[in-house]
């Protein structure tokens, strides 16, 4: 069983995805970007036989950002990989009311 994230780290995926919705309006080609990798979260959780709803988009959006931290990622460039995909975990929990 996993541990309870930190507070700290719910706080950075929050903000970098509430951020990044924000800036899918105003950045060229960010909305393109974010369709595509929630497409590729939709896929990865459905096989890996998890149905897409807020406890596994959550766990996801906490996995992939304390992952991404561990391996140095530090948020700011609106860019990067790793952005574009927290970005697009917390659009599916937007657009699916989560």
């Amino acid at each position: 069983m996993r541990d309870k994230p930190s507070h700290a780290l719910v706080d950075v995926a929050r903000s970098v995805g509430t951020a990044g919705v924000t800036a899918m309006a105003s950045i060229p080609g960010l909305l393109a970007a974010v369709d595509q990798h929630a497409a590729a979260v939709r896929d990865l959780l459905s096989a890996s036989g998890q149905t897409l709803d807020a406890e596994s988009l959550g766990e996801y959006l906490v996995s992939f950002t304390e992952s991404a931290l561990q391996r140095g990622w530090t948020p700011g460039d609106t860019r990067d990989w790793e952005f574009v995909r927290i970005v697009a975990i917390c659009w599916l929990m937007t657009r699916h009311d989560y």
